[in-house]
């Protein structure tokens, strides 16, 4: 059969983008958004590169995917993928090379302590947070967790519950509320937010202090210290809050008082991450002077359209996770999947991508 499918094979009538919106609506939930809906949406069947082509073949430059991290459909990974599939794809409990050169390749793009950590593959950014917060809460022994306002980290129960952005929306059900273990601090806004110009890194990072303070409170409230922080989840450069690049000084300060209030600080790059933000660094943590997290998620542009995310983590933290229960997770660097990631990361070397990222900033910039 041809791909993608143009004609129903149940009727034999040709698949028009009014029959394909009509399929979306009968057979979807209509929770699950569609791009430009309430205009006329896309029905995209190619892309090369940075466009995408219609039905009818118009281009369109796409300035919105932040997913196929090298291009779309880019003959490497295209290759790698067909070559893997042919050849085997199955769950992880068998060895296999592409995941093990995976996880090295990831841990060679980290800063120390990282550097010297252990790599988890997972499918998707949301899974990757949820599991974040696990390691944290393992190793810790504390399910406190500061997030920032507006900020976004996922679909999971869990996840949701680290995100302002969805619990705080006024479409919310009411199921879908702050949990008593999470606090908020302000998103580091200075164009928007309360603190602006010099000192305005070193004031944000003191809300977040006051937040961990808040959860010990609330913790000698309850007689749980378990309510005490955990963790504090960060996007690295906020997205759905705006595009909120952190002043200067922010994150290190902020890492300061949350591992002096005993949790782990969790960098949430799955929209920023492998070199969005331009060389030398391929982490926008990086951009901040003296800022390393002790657990580093990734997800978007790993597979560059294939399901593969990934949680890096400090050794230690790793260690006291493996004291159980067991984790597996049957798709999580898959051999297609790895294949895939393997690709982009060579892809981004290769082409100089990094390098690339930092020139057309300074020329939007300009």
């Amino acid at each position: 059969p041809a791909y993608p499918p143009l004609v129903d094979p149940v009727d034999r009538q040709p698949l028009t983008k009014a029959k394909v919106l009509a399929l979306r609506r009968a057979h979807f939930c209509a929770a699950q958004s569609l791009s430009y809906a309430n205009t006329g949406p896309l029905l995209i069947l190619r892309g090369a590169g940075h466009y995408l082509f219609d039905e009818g073949g118009r281009a369109f430059l796409d300035t919105r995917n932040n997913v196929c991290h090298v291009g779309h459909a880019d003959p490497a990974v295209a290759r790698a993928v067909a070559l893997q599939a042919r050849a085997l794809n199955t769950n992880t409990r068998y060895l296999h090379p592409t995941a093990g050169l995976l996880a090295r390749e990831l841990l060679k793009t980290c800063p120390q302590p990282l550097r010297e950590g252990v790599v988890f593959l997972v499918n998707s950014g949301s899974e990757a947070n949820d599991l974040a917060l696990r390691l944290a809460r393992a190793h810790t022994l504390r399910r406190g967790a500061v997030v920032l306002s507006h900020a976004y980290h996922g679909h999971t129960v869990a996840a949701i519950g680290l995100s302002p952005y969805k619990y705080g929306s006024p479409r919310a059900s009411p199921s879908a509320v702050r949990p008593e273990w999470t606090r908020e601090a302000p998103a580091p806004d200075t164009y928007r937010g309360k603190h602006r110009g010099p000192g305005a890194g070193e004031a944000y990072a003191r809300a977040v202090a006051d937040a961990c303070a808040d959860l010990a409170a609330a913790a000698d409230r309850a007689r749980d210290p378990s309510l005490r922080v955990g963790a504090f989840f960060v996007e690295s450069g906020m997205s759905v809050a705006g595009v909120v690049v952190p002043p200067e000084g922010y994150l290190a300060r902020a890492f300061e008082h949350v591992r002096a209030a005993g949790g782990l600080c969790v960098c949430d790059e799955v929209q920023t991450g492998l070199g969005r933000t331009g060389a030398p660094s391929w982490w926008a943590f990086e951009a901040q002077r003296g800022a390393v997290p002790d657990i580093l998620t990734v997800g978007k542009p790993l597979g560059n359209g294939m399901p593969v995310a990934a949680v890096i983590c400090r050794r230690d933290v790793a260690d006291t996770f493996a004291r159980g229960p067991e984790y597996f997770n049957t798709f999580g660097g898959n051999p297609v999947c790895a294949a895939a990631a393997l690709a982009v990361l060579a892809e981004v070397e290769r082409r100089g991508l990094r390098a690339r990222a930092a020139a057309t900033g300074r020329h939007l910039l300009a």
